[in-house]
């Protein structure tokens, strides 16, 4: 972890530094919210292979990370951009064409999971998915669970309440059985943030998901951010802060780092990239054409925006400031 006073890094630093084949990581956000899709970019340029991911419900940054082959496994509960692609395209058929292993778990698990590991314990209870497949059909098998080390040797536990005897839990209105979700402690997690300042004590405004839990169970974390702020402004009102500066390695500051996906109060999502994308996700070539000319073919986010977006769209999905949202966007 870097302790240091100044943890500014460019994004290609920040990534070459802490990113390796074969990690696992995390990623933030939420479906098209907060997505750290120039981080995702830059893991494309570096062209990282084999990576172990881990996502609460994820949708474009996973998908570009699967479809150029960057992914070799994740564990995820969802992974779509909702009325634009309700399964992203390059996940389903990466998943159809047997290149990419696949461990589902509920939301509310993966939330558990990642609170497990940012609180140092190896599992959390629950009675989420009792009486469903999500307990019987694992899409890690014993002998990998068994080979690799940062994978649970379970994907989940059933046991009794130890608590009580079987015959006095309907008395007390409680089932007989939990079920025990693994912790997930990534190597490094990635999170797109509003403001962070040059130690890395991070501020995420509207919705958090899981994102501090990522970042706390996690060895490494890079964040970028719209705004690389003075240390000062955030210990003006400290209880606001959701990430301290101890837990973060990396800053990044990268404006419209989260585009095409929306960052409250800066910008929304782009329904015409969104739209755009999902026709070209859909087809394998028209994706590698995409990955060529947009990603490998930009040095950086700044120089992706320019060549895949113009001046009227960004001002079509900037945020109002009292709503946090575009209020002039047709979202259908």
């Amino acid at each position: 972890m870097n302790t240091g006073k100044n943890k500014i890094y460019t994004l290609t630093q920040a990534v070459k530094a802490y990113i390796n084949d074969g990690d696992h990581i995390s990623i933030g956000g939420f479906t098209i919210n907060r997505n750290p899709m120039a981080c995702a970019h830059e893991i494309i340029r570096q062209k990282k292979k084999n990576l172990h991911v881990y996502a609460h419900s994820n949708g474009q940054g996973v998908d570009e990370l699967i479809g150029a082959g960057a992914v070799k496994r994740i564990e995820i509960a969802y992974s779509g951009n909702g009325r634009f692609a309700p399964t992203c395209f390059c996940f389903k058929r990466k998943i159809e064409q047997g290149e990419l292993e696949v461990e589902d778990y509920s939301n509310y698990q993966m939330s558990l999971r990642f609170l497990a590991g940012s609180m140092g314990i190896p599992f959390m209870p629950t009675y989420s998915s009792l009486g469903t497949d999500i307990i019987k059909k694992w899409g890690f098998d014993s002998e990998l669970r068994n080979q690799e080390l940062k994978i649970s040797r379970e994907k989940i536990v059933l046991m009794d309440n130890p608590f009580f005897k079987k015959e006095t839990l309907s008395h007390k209105n409680q089932k007989d059985q939990l079920v025990l979700v693994p912790a997930i402690n990534p190597d490094v997690t990635i999170i797109h943030a509003q403001k962070a300042d040059i130690e890395g004590c991070t501020k995420i405004e509207g919705l958090a998901f899981a994102d501090v839990e990522q970042a706390k169970a996690s060895k490494c974390v890079i964040v970028t951010c719209e705004q690389v702020v003075e240390k000062n402004e955030l210990k003006k009102d400290p209880g606001a802060n959701h990430i301290p500066s101890f837990c973060v390695d990396a800053v990044v500051h990268v404006p419209m780092g989260a585009y095409p996906t929306a960052c409250y109060k800066y910008y929304d999502y782009d329904p015409v990239f969104l739209e755009w994308y999902k026709d070209i996700a859909v087809d394998n070539g028209k994706f590698v054409e995409y990955l060529n000319d947009y990603i490998f073919g930009t040095k950086n986010h700044s120089e992706f925006l320019n060549k895949i977006t113009d001046t009227k769209r960004i001002e079509d999905i900037k945020a109002d400031f009292e709503t946090g949202y575009s209020i002039g966007m047709k979202r259908k």
